[in-house]
């Protein structure tokens, strides 16, 4: 049983990782959040110690660095632009990391971090659960059995619908979570360049404060995708259906349906890692390089190969009239 740490317990992603620590069997020791409204860990570890400031969470964690409690693993479920720091704090109290996705913000962090854990001798895992969904692994099997020539057409279209608040939080400031590509698109690009190989073009037609829309091209696949977080550009099959998220991947213009079979990717990804199969620094530089490239991108406007979408009328900031 291996013993772990967790900063940003209080978060939305955090339940998921406190499951996949309970379900493989192994305890957790400390949680830092600097908000206290952490009661769901009453359903996984009520005996863990907890911290809302960071200086007591350091102490604690350097004072049972010694012992049998010290922490193996340290998970971090923190905003995106604070990965980097926890990540580094991880590897200096000699515990290997668990980083949600983004793992990092810029491709330069990653470099640094390879260096980090060749002076510690600890490693970086990067959670990249859509890498271990059967749809997923089947679709990269087909194309790898498939004409080793052939360049594929692929559409991706994402929308989830944010309200107001989310411009008020961290994650809708650029530096902060790095935009609309960054912090939703991430583990889709992942899966792309996992399946069709290196980019070879990176195009953006549209980005701002809501929505991302661009052409990348692959080795083995030409990909149009539209990225957005306001509900008002969702198909009107979706408005009439009431749902507030819309996902279609389609590849020469059949479906790859994956809906399903979501629940348990982060245990999955826990027993992948704990096994030593995890996913590492050098696994995780494609997708930042590509949401980086975005982020600083210039966009184009509607010209070349777009995705339909990008054509719909764009929409002011709710906070910036």
């Amino acid at each position: 049983m291996k013993n772990f740490g967790i900063i940003g317990v209080a978060g939305y992603i955090a339940p998921r990782h406190l499951k996949a620590i309970k379900d493989t069997g192994n305890n957790l020791v400390v949680a830092l959040d600097k908000s206290d409204t952490v009661g769901i860990m009453d359903s996984f570890f009520p005996e863990c110690s907890f911290y809302n400031e960071y200086e007591r969470f350091d102490r604690y964690v350097e004072k049972i660095k010694n012992t049998k409690n010290k922490v193996d693993y340290l998970s971090v479920c923190t905003p995106n632009y604070l990965h980097d720091s926890h990540i580094r704090f991880g590897l200096r109290v000699g515990a290997d990391v668990i980083c949600e996705k983004p793992l990092v913000l810029n491709t330069w962090n990653i470099d640094a971090l390879q260096e980090m854990e060749k002076q510690t001798g600890k490693k970086v895992y990067n959670i990249l659960q859509l890498r271990l969904h059967p749809t997923i692994i089947e679709w990269k099997k087909k194309i790898e059995n498939g004409d080793k020539n052939k360049v594929y057409d692929v559409s991706l279209t994402y929308i989830t619908s944010r309200g107001k608040w989310y411009y008020t939080s961290w994650k809708g400031h650029v530096e902060k979570s790095g935009g609309v590509a960054t912090n939703i698109g991430v583990h889709f690009y992942d899966m792309l360049s996992w399946i069709f190989g290196s980019v070879k073009e990176n195009i953006v037609h549209v980005s701002t404060h809501d929505r991302v829309a661009g052409f990348l091209g692959f080795e083995k696949a030409r990909v149009r995708y539209f990225l957005s977080i306001n509900s008002d550009t969702l198909p009107k099959e979706a408005k009439i259906a009431g749902k507030k998220t819309y996902r279609k991947i389609e590849c020469e213009g059949e479906q790859i349906e994956f809906s399903d079979g979501f629940t348990e990717l982060h245990t999955e990804s826990y027993k992948n890692i704990l096994a030593g199969k995890g996913f590492g620094l050098s696994e995780a530089r494609s997708c930042i390089e590509i949401v980086s490239d975005i982020r600083n991108a210039v966009p184009t406007g509607l010209v070349g190969d777009y995705h339909p979408l990008a054509k719909l009328p764009l929409a002011p900031h709710p906070f910036k009239n």
